[in-house]
């Protein structure tokens, strides 16, 4: 992770500092066996206080544990509290099977920063694999955690970590008046740090991140129809970027950042639509008689895949960029719906419907092969993590409703609770370069 990323993650976490909501409380419902065996000393602390003011350690075992991948081992069971490398006798570990070791330290400086160090080791070759340090604030140490995070998923594994992204979602709750009030949030990937960018009376849907993480595009019933809204979340602006007649629905971002592809019904029934946002020219991309909505981009920003119900009943559908006819890409299951593509553009994430059960579901795209992810009745709004490795969803289940996340092999499972309300419409970052 670049000095440059560091430094915007740290401002956006920074701005991002409205009224703070439920917290979303992350649980693993499946793990991979064999995970393998890790252990996060606790840090080192010097400052003024008793301690520091957030333990970064548990930050960042709590990070590796929800992967399914790794196996932190608990506090209790340490054979020591080494900060340092050269505190480090290997040979304790080696014994308890520990594969892999983070140790640091955290000091308070003056001017309210901190400043955070750690080490990774190869605990069998007794070799540091990665280390830095990290200046920080009081604010902001859950996001060096993350960083921290990953450093040593990246070291370990070969794959970018996405613990320092953010979730956008959308909460309905009922207030002391009996009335539903609804909020889009932003909250870090494990759901600490909500913030509400918008609270209303009136429905939100759809929120949908800009490429550099800086605009949510989003859908609210405000003025009792549909609107488009893109907002910045470091100023708090927003603007109307669609309130044609008819429905304004489903935005999604170009991968340049430059356009957004709408499903409008404008003209008649819904159709999708290109929209330039410099210069605010619309582009019809389909024209059929059908229903045609949902569009989501190709990473490479050549086509566009969409739902539609021009067969009969809903399934997703490809459209070039430019235009022209479109080809369908699912047949398996009476209904397939709300696609998105894998951040390098291999497979589709989508709801896909068979016998009264909606659920998550994988499409492999060079070799047609579906593969159902999820297990509840009604599944919905599936979104890719920015390294490719997870999907997030909204769930209503025997428990109620939640958001969840589940690997793309379907080995690792989530539900992630909110303490009220319901929790829907998720939407992962991308990653902050």
């Amino acid at each position: 992770m670049s000095l440059k990323q560091i430094a915007l993650l740290l401002a956006l976490s920074l701005v991002l500092c409205g009224h703070a909501q439920a917290v979303l409380t992350i649980k693993i419902t499946r793990g991979i066996e064999g995970a393998l065996p890790i252990a996060i000393v606790p840090f080192s602390w010097k400052g003024t206080a008793k301690g520091p003011p957030t333990d970064v350690a548990e930050v960042i075992g709590n990070d590796l544990r929800r992967t399914g991948r790794f196996a932190p081992m608990p506090e209790s069971d340490l054979p020591g509290r080494p900060h340092d490398g050269s505190q480090v006798d290997f040979r304790d570990w080696r014994r308890l099977g520990v594969e892999n070791l983070v140790v640091g330290r955290l000091k308070q400086q003056g001017g309210g920063g901190y400043q955070v160090q750690f080490q990774l080791f190869d605990v069998f070759k007794g070799v540091q694999l990665a280390g830095y340090n990290i200046p920080s604030t009081a604010r902001t140490l859950r996001t060096t955690a993350h960083q921290i995070s990953d450093i040593v998923y990246e070291a370990l594994t070969g794959e970018r970590g996405a613990f320092a992204t953010r979730i956008a979602y959308v909460t309905e709750s009922e207030g002391a008046d009996g009335n539903k009030r609804y909020a889009l949030e932003v909250a870090d990937s494990d759901g600490f740090n909500p913030q509400s960018i918008l609270e209303s009376t009136q429905p939100m849907l759809s929120p949908a991140w800009s490429p550099d993480g800086t605009r949510l595009a989003y859908v609210s019933f405000e003025a009792k129809r549909t609107v488009v809204y893109v907002q910045d979340l470091a100023q708090g602006s927003r603007e109307v970027v669609a309130e044609y007649p008819g429905i304004n629905s489903a935005p999604a971002w170009s991968p340049d950042g430059k356009r957004l592809a709408l499903a409008l019904s404008k003209d008649g029934n819904p159709e999708i639509y290109l929209l330039d946002l410099a210069s605010r020219q619309l582009t019809r991309l389909t024209n059929n008689a059908a229903i045609d909505t949902e569009p989501a981009w190709a990473p490479d920003g050549e086509s566009l895949a969409f739902t539609s119900d021009r067969g009969g009943r809903p399934q997703i559908y490809r459209i070039s960029a430019r235009g022209g006819t479109s080809s369908r890409l699912t047949f398996e299951g009476s209904y397939n719906a709300r696609a998105s593509f894998s951040p390098d553009g291999s497979a589709l994430t989508m709801v896909h419907g068979s016998g009264g059960n909606y659920r998550i579901a994988l499409l492999d795209l060079e070799t047609n092969a579906l593969r159902v992810l999820s297990s509840a009745k009604l599944d919905e709004s599936p979104s890719f993590a920015p390294n490719g490795t997870m999907i997030i969803y909204a769930t209503h289940d025997k428990e109620g409703s939640a958001l969840a996340a589940v690997s793309v092999d379907g080995r690792v499972q989530q539900r992630l609770s909110l303490q009220k309300g319901r929790v829907r419409e998720p939407a992962w970052s991308p990653f902050l370069d």
